[in-house]
């Protein structure tokens, strides 16, 4: 059967594929899909079939090959040319090495009739076989979400404990107002419990905008804002969060550069800036952070946080925007996720990338000019 313009083949098993390879099989097929000929495999998955399917792939691109579950797999080899002919061979011993032994009752048939009916077979098992890996594919993505999920649940549960507990137990001390009290320590106390109302009060409202984005439900208030006076006060409330921090500098000229004008929610934008100053003091024991601000020609204002800190781990910078992705044991892992969705919402994007001069890393988002 000499194929001019199409081959179809569904393999029974594992062995009729080593079988036809000692018979010099694939070879042959090999050359017929150099001369053009589209060819179509069914079969099942094992390493050895895999490592062939890929050097003949690598070889030529008129070859597709799927690999067919064991619960599509047939007990009959079938061979369809041109939609012309077929050939179907029956498998009746799979543990025989020789195909004369392995093969059973053998078919051909140049009906029309009966070759459609084996391409017709062939068809619903490619599809099948199509369906079954979406299938496959969105139950991985369902357990690495449900890992995920639990993980956060983890997560959120041990990063809510930990600020609730300094706050109880420093409560009930003050309200003993036991003698040996001191004003100083009076006031110790409620700072730090002041300061872990505010990790609590940020944990929560991470976690209502983390359920905001994934419903797409995220309100913005927007007006027309000058980037400058967010970034001051984004500056300011970091600055008076990290007050005993003298080894990292921030470093902002307001005065450079252009005035910008942006129309967008002045809160979230601040919550952006601060997430990514957060996460660049974070990373960053010793050394600078650099802010800058510019605008595109594409009509977008430009907005970059460069750090010389540790830079980031360039297993995670693919994944460094999604849910739950950290670094450290510290933190839920939501801040950046949130950011690209906040960004995203004012029509910007968000993106980051190791300096390739020098340490540390560069965040930069985009926010369209008010025009």
């Amino acid at each position: 059967m000499a194929a001019r313009d199409e081959i179809l083949i569904i393999y029974s098993t594992a062995n009729a594929f080593y079988r036809q390879m000692k018979l010099g099989t694939i070879q042959s097929l090999r050359e017929v899909v150099e001369r053009g000929v589209k060819t179509r495999i069914l079969t099942p998955k094992e390493p050895l079939i895999e490592k062939t399917v890929q050097m003949l792939k690598r070889q030529n691109r008129n070859i597709e090959i799927r690999y067919s579950e064991p619960g599509l797999q047939t007990q009959v080899t079938i061979l369809v040319v041109d939609r012309k002919s077929s050939l179907a061979v029956e498998l009746k011993n799979d543990t025989k090495e020789s195909s004369y032994e392995a093969m059973g009752l053998g078919a051909y048939s140049n009906r029309k009739t009966t070759v459609l009916s084996y391409v017709s077979i062939f068809e619903s098992v490619w599809k099948q076989t199509e369906l079954y890996g979406k299938v496959s594919e969105l139950c991985e993505q369902l357990k690495v979400r449900d890992k995920t999920q639990t993980e956060f649940i983890n997560i959120a549960a041990h990063e809510l404990r930990t600020p609730i507990q300094p706050i109880i137990g420093l409560a009930e001390i003050l309200r003993s107002r036991k003698e040996n009290i001191t004003p100083p320590m009076y006031d110790e106390y409620l700072s730090v419990i002041i300061r872990n109302a505010r990790r609590l009060k940020e944990l929560t409202g991470n976690i209502l905008d983390l359920a905001r984005i994934e419903s797409l439900s995220i309100n913005l208030n927007k007006e027309v804002v000058d980037i400058d006076s967010v970034m001051l006060n984004a500056l300011q409330d970091i600055k008076s969060q990290n007050s005993n921090n003298h080894k990292v500098k921030i470093l902002y000229d307001s005065e450079k550069g252009d005035t910008i004008f942006v129309k967008a929610d002045r809160d979230r934008i601040t919550q952006v800036i601060s997430n990514l100053l957060r996460n660049a003091i974070n990373f960053t024991k010793e050394g600078t952070i650099t802010i800058t601000k510019k605008k595109k020609d594409a009509g977008s204002a430009i907005i970059s946080i460069e750090d010389t800190g540790t830079g980031i781990d360039p297993e995670i910078l693919p994944r460094l925007f999604t849910k739950f992705t950290k670094k450290s044991d510290k933190g839920t892992g939501l801040g950046l996720y949130i950011s690209k969705g906040i960004v995203e919402a004012h029509g910007g994007r968000i993106w980051a990338e190791n300096n390739t001069a020098g340490k540390g890393a560069t965040f930069t988002f985009s926010l369209p000019l008010n025009n």
